[in-house]
């Protein structure tokens, strides 16, 4: 598939109301300062017919000793979500948010992985909508649940236990967080500040516009550079899920292939935590 098709494949236009309508529509604002004003900003206006999925209770599982401060939900217990709202394998869903991709991203990556049909991301998210004459809805929609697949397990990551081995056979890693984070000279949220030894940073929030709409395919590209011809690569952020745009961005330029490192540097912080106690 050319590059151009891939384009046209993950992402629907904020005037599309033709797809809109044919799909499922899935509204994923969230705010990791405020994680209650996702869901409040939901009930306020939607995109007419819009479901909620939210980034903490949908998206994320129960947090360990291990597993950074997102990790997976049991996929099982994911799929049942999707099918409550009437998304099975085969469903075309449109999924938006309001932060660059953020969190529509980490739903993309999370039903491709289980083998689900990927949904198509709204390009701008909800501002592009409204500036496109959308009128927002305050109505709960109304679900036609399905039965939930055998979605088996999440593929296309690798856990704590798998990143060394991969990296001592070639794999570039890729750190998707702010510049400042990954030099160590800030850490607003993990308990260790700076980077995996070895990673490179490309931070997620440069592959899209000041529009929040996704860079065009040259300038991807050229943002990736020699990126593009490494054989292996892995991602992570902070927690699994901002990494999730690098990965979008990566797929619409054919790199299908480039791994998830789920747990990401809050998970690697809490096995540097723990091997300083030892």
């Amino acid at each position: 598939m050319s590059v151009e098709s891939n384009r046209r494949a993950a992402l629907v236009a904020a005037n599309d109301t033709e797809a809109l309508a044919a799909a499922i529509v899935i509204d994923c604002r969230y705010s990791l300062a405020d994680p209650k004003a996702g869901r409040a900003d939901y009930e306020a206006g939607h995109i007419p017919g819009a479901f909620y999925l939210d980034l903490a209770e949908d998206l994320s599982g129960p947090k360990g000793q291990h597993g950074g401060r997102h990790p997976l939900p049991d996929p099982t217990v994911f799929a049942e979500t999707l099918a409550a709202l009437g998304v099975h394998r085969g469903s075309e869903v449109i999924a938006y948010d309001d932060h660059g991709f953020a969190f529509a991203a980490r739903l993309w990556w999370m039903m491709r992985s289980l083998g689900y049909r990927p949904p198509r991301l709204l390009d701008g998210g909800y501002a592009a909508w409204l500036a496109a004459g959308g009128e927002p809805d305050t109505a709960l929609p109304e679900a036609h649940p399905c039965e939930a697949p055998d979605v088996g397990s999440y593929t296309g990551l690798y856990n704590y236990e798998a990143l060394q081995p991969a990296q001592q056979d070639g794999a570039l890693l890729i750190d998707s967080r702010e510049s400042r984070r990954y030099q160590g000279l800030e850490e607003p949220v993990d308990p260790v500040a700076g980077h995996i030894p070895g990673a490179r940073n490309k931070p997620w929030q440069e592959v899209t516009t000041d529009s929040a709409q996704l860079r065009d395919d040259q300038a991807l590209q050229q943002h990736w550079g020699e990126v593009l011809e490494e054989e292996h690569l892995v991602l992570y952020c902070g927690s699994g899920v901002t990494a999730c745009v690098n990965l979008f961005a990566l797929s619409v330029l054919g790199r299908d292939d480039a791994i998830l490192y789920a747990g990401s540097w809050s998970d690697w912080c809490s096995y540097l935590a723990e091997s300083r106690e030892q």
